[in-house]
């Protein structure tokens, strides 16, 4: 079996490597720099795993015999995806729409072989009910955590957890933008185990 590397985190997000770093204490980062736009008619499901993938395979060329970590998030009101807002305005009218409704956040998660190309993926949903929002609470939890590089303007470990009534998900840290315990089991499937 070819000597794999230490793992890298396909990803420019700062709380990914916040994640991963409770079960890694060294890894590398890579910027995967790709488009993240959704395909025509493509499902929230689709487009998380397809993005995950992406990710893992565009830095795949940088570390040619590493494990290569993707992953990707978005939120589903009804028939809306909701990805980063980016600015307040969109963070904004992203938290007044799932005000005192129930969303599913869908995070993606990839685990890329560079050395074989061989890949896991697999997508976690979690169920959040928000409470109802006034436009004084929303424009306070914004001023203070500034999700706006965050699916649906929501971070579940920061003050967010104040916007909300309930959350439903077999994986916490699905939610925080990068499932541990899916990935811990594809790290298995691959012979690794971070406590050895």
């Amino acid at each position: 079996m070819t000597k794999l590397h230490i793992p890298v985190l396909a990803s420019s997000s700062i709380y990914r490597r916040q994640l991963l770093s409770r079960i890694y204490p060294h890894f590398e980062v890579a910027n995967p720099d790709i488009d993240e736009s959704r395909h025509h008619h493509e499902s929230a499901e689709n487009m998380v795993e397809r993005l995950s993938l992406e990710k893992a395979q565009a830095v795949v060329q940088r570390f040619p015999a590493s494990l290569i970590i993707g992953s990707d998030q978005v939120a589903v009101l009804g028939q809306q995806i909701f990805g980063k807002p980016g600015d307040h305005a969109t963070a904004c009218t992203q938290l007044q729409q799932l005000s005192g409704r129930k969303a599913v956040f869908h995070t993606g998660l990839c685990l890329l072989n560079a050395a074989t190309g061989k890949y896991q993926i697999t997508r976690i949903p979690c169920e959040v009910r928000f409470k109802h929002l006034n436009p004084t609470q929303i424009e306070r939890y914004l001023q203070q955590d500034k999700p706006y590089h965050c699916a649906g303007s929501f971070q579940s470990e920061s003050l967010g957890i104040v916007l909300v009534d309930s959350i439903r998900c077999d994986d916490p840290t699905a939610l925080m933008g990068l499932p541990l315990i899916a990935l811990v089991a594809m790290l298995h499937q691959e012979g690794v185990d971070p406590l050895l």
